[in-house]
């Protein structure tokens, strides 16, 4: 990522104006009347936006910690760990979400906060795994040795989470909620219609501009930091 390009404001205003619309749209425009999710399914423009960003984050972090290891550059470090941070917490959130979405439409009504969902359980220990990875920057103090440590660790990382996050629930037998998973038809089959879509797909730009944002920010005040202490 370009300083200049991180450093504009034409895609930040950009962001801002679609949050905007995804916040206001996201409650007023007609969504289909879907047995069990009914309203609950507004939460697909803040929930699964969520994922995507993290997967987005988490992509990003995975090409830096490779292009670390292949020339090892405190700048290729830094970007790595505070996507991976940044990540992290979309993740949170995502997860959270899904609680909040889980508690009106599985179990019993008003009652549950989880349930054995396997995508569910896949989602907690991709997160946990980024937890450790956090973990294992704060446990190193030699800057060197926790960048080679970090990198080949992300890379590890980003396994396990595409492994318990889109490979395993698409194999299980377990009935699910989440649309391609356990038997229940993807979303284009299920849950997205046209006037979801116009809220949707903004909504996903929206919230990635936001990741971006947040994490281009940290990387600033990192290199601040880093390369002062240098």
């Amino acid at each position: 990522m370009k300083q200049s390009i991180l450093t504009a404001k034409w895609w930040k205003i950009a962001c801002i104006v679609l949050l905007i619309y995804t916040v206001i749209a996201g409650f007023l425009v007609p969504v289909p009347a879907k047995p069990i999710l009914h309203e609950t399914i507004r939460n697909l423009y803040f929930h699964v936006c969520m994922w995507f960003v993290m997967m987005f984050v988490f992509s990003i972090s995975l090409i830096y910690s490779i292009k670390y290891l292949m020339n090892p550059k405190l700048e290729f470090d830094i970007i790595a760990s505070e996507m991976a941070n940044t990540g992290t917490v979309f993740g949170v959130l995502g997860l959270v979400t899904g609680m909040l979405w889980l508690r009106y439409t599985w179990g019993e009504t008003g009652k549950d906060w989880w349930a054995p969902d396997p995508k569910l359980n896949g989602a907690l220990i991709a997160l946990l795994s980024y937890f450790a990875y956090i973990v294992l920057r704060i446990s190193i103090d030699d800057e060197q040795k926790k960048a080679r440590i970090a990198a080949v660790y992300n890379v590890f990382a980003y396994v396990m989470m595409m492994v318990f996050v889109m490979v395993y629930p698409r194999l299980s037998s377990v009935d699910s909620l989440h649309p391609g998973n356990g038997g229940n038809p993807g979303f284009n089959q299920y849950d997205l219609d046209n006037h979801m879509r116009m809220v949707f797909y903004p909504a996903v730009m929206g919230w990635v501009l936001l990741s971006v944002w947040v994490a281009s920010v940290n990387i600033r005040l990192e290199k601040i930091k880093r390369y002062n202490s240098i």
